[in-house]
């Protein structure tokens, strides 16, 4: 993936927990200019019906998530605008505030994002890897927020860890616990957060016992850091489960079998007062229904290495999918 969209990722993909310090920064920087009207605009919309804000942050898949949410919601009779955001310290207060309506986000980083923020940075976790109690966790801490939590999909975006293939057959790797049992030290492409993060070295070393001889501190999934990976200079790099280009560079996912990562389901989340309706839950629930974590990987490579427009790969997933009326 290029290098901007993983720089947004990897505060996902870490699980946010810098998290709260840049919410004074403000939703300034992220107006006018970001506001992008997607299909019909006003003129689409039926009586009764006004235009909702669907926001999606800097990276490809949230922008193609944006694009499939918009062509549900004018299917259902709605005007649509895109906000593209940088990070959810801006995003998520604007779709509390109603400037933002419907965001595609993920299961487990939300929830910990709102944990941390209601309860502080060292409040336990709430999220785990079974999906359907992140879930009920997340809805606890958006409800009194005026967020209203739609239902989880299979699709899932979460830490991964890849090796060469070359690698992987030499050592007969399929799984992280693969890896752990062969005894290889491995020098990890990550970035410089992973010692201290309970998903990356301390979870693999404890989990499943790698021996991890130090951290190369790249940009997450970045080319860079695949590049390293390949050239042998790393063993193991530190990705997502989406990601689209991990082919190009000979790389292959390992197993995460003993669960050491959270449910980063994808789902819809709504200002309740704004967009709560059954009317737009049914409209978004049919992407759910439909979406796997290999159609985002799909969707990803679309825009990341065929360089297509997220709107045009969006437009096109929804006619594959049949999810259109009309």
């Amino acid at each position: 993936m290029s290098s901007t969209p993983r720089r947004a990722r990897t505060a996902r993909a870490l699980l946010a927990a810098a998290g709260i310090a840049t919410l004074t920064a403000g939703l300034a920087a992220c107006g006018g200019d970001s506001l992008e009207k997607s299909g019909g605009g006003d003129a689409s919309a039926k009586p009764g019906q006004g235009t909702l804000v669907v926001g999606a942050a800097s990276f490809t898949e949230s922008k193609v998530l944006a694009e499939i949410y918009a062509g549900l919601l004018e299917d259902a009779g709605y005007s649509t605008k895109i906000k593209t955001v940088d990070a959810r310290e801006l995003y998520e207060p604007a779709l509390e505030s109603g400037e933002i309506d419907v965001v595609p986000e993920y299961a487990a980083t939300l929830a910990e994002f709102l944990n941390k923020k209601q309860n502080g940075k060292d409040a336990p976790a709430v999220a785990s890897a079974d999906a359907e109690a992140t879930v009920k966790a997340l809805r606890k801490l958006a409800e009194p927020r005026g967020l209203k939590v739609l239902d989880a999909g299979r699709a899932v975006d979460q830490n991964a860890f890849a090796v060469t293939e070359k690698f992987a057959e030499e050592h007969g790797l399929k799984t992280l616990s693969d890896l752990g049992k062969s005894k290889q030290r491995v020098k990890l492409a990550a970035g410089d957060e992973c010692p201290q993060r309970p998903f990356c070295q301390p979870g693999l070393e404890k989990t499943y016992g790698i021996d991890i001889t130090g951290i190369h501190p790249l940009e997450v999934g970045s080319a860079q850091a695949k590049q390293a990976v390949k050239d042998g200079k790393d063993q193991l790099l530190l990705t997502t489960t989406t990601d689209a280009t991990l082919e190009q560079f000979g790389l292959v996912l390992l197993k995460d079998d003993k669960n050491l990562q959270n449910s980063d389901n994808v789902l819809p989340v709504v200002n309740a007062k704004k967009a709560g309706s059954q009317k737009i839950a049914d409209a978004l629930t049919k992407l759910t229904r439909v979406l796997t974590t290999e159609d985002l990987t799909e969707l990803n490579k679309k825009v990341d290495a065929q360089r297509l427009k997220p709107a045009d790969v969006a437009a096109q997933y929804l006619k594959e999918k049949k999810l259109l009326s009309k």
